[in-house]
């Protein structure tokens, strides 16, 4: 019977570390993260991040790198023309030089449009 307490305290410890770390719900603010969006969080962190913010509330570790926030954020900006923008924008300036293959365009476009203001 010795252990039903240290059960106790380490359900109570568990449970309340265990919610800093859950992925919070998501609400009619918060868009729906698909697979495709999810792909492309995961290729920004990995690629883009060192120089843009490529989460909301975040500034850009390069000044001259846009958040992600802004670039899906500009007046007019649409899904073809941000994929036509992903797939030219990182040939200027020369030191970028950075390629991304199509299907990851298709999956980094999916996760930054979830970064839109839903005004």
């Amino acid at each position: 019977m010795r252990s039903l307490p240290f059960l106790a305290v380490l359900a109570l410890v568990t449970s309340a570390c265990g919610s800093r770390y859950m992925t919070p719900a998501v609400s009619a603010s918060t868009p729906p993260v698909d697979q495709a969006a999810a792909t492309g969080l995961a290729f920004a962190q990995a690629h883009c991040s060192q120089c843009h913010a490529v989460v909301p509330l975040r500034i850009s570790p390069n000044p001259e790198a846009p958040p992600f926030e802004t670039v899906v954020n500009v007046p007019g900006l649409t899904d073809v023309t941000l994929k036509t923008f992903l797939r030219d924008s990182h040939n200027f300036p020369e030191i970028m030089n950075f390629d991304i293959d199509p299907e990851q365009i298709d999956a980094l476009a999916a996760y930054m449009l979830t970064l839109r203001n839903s005004d």
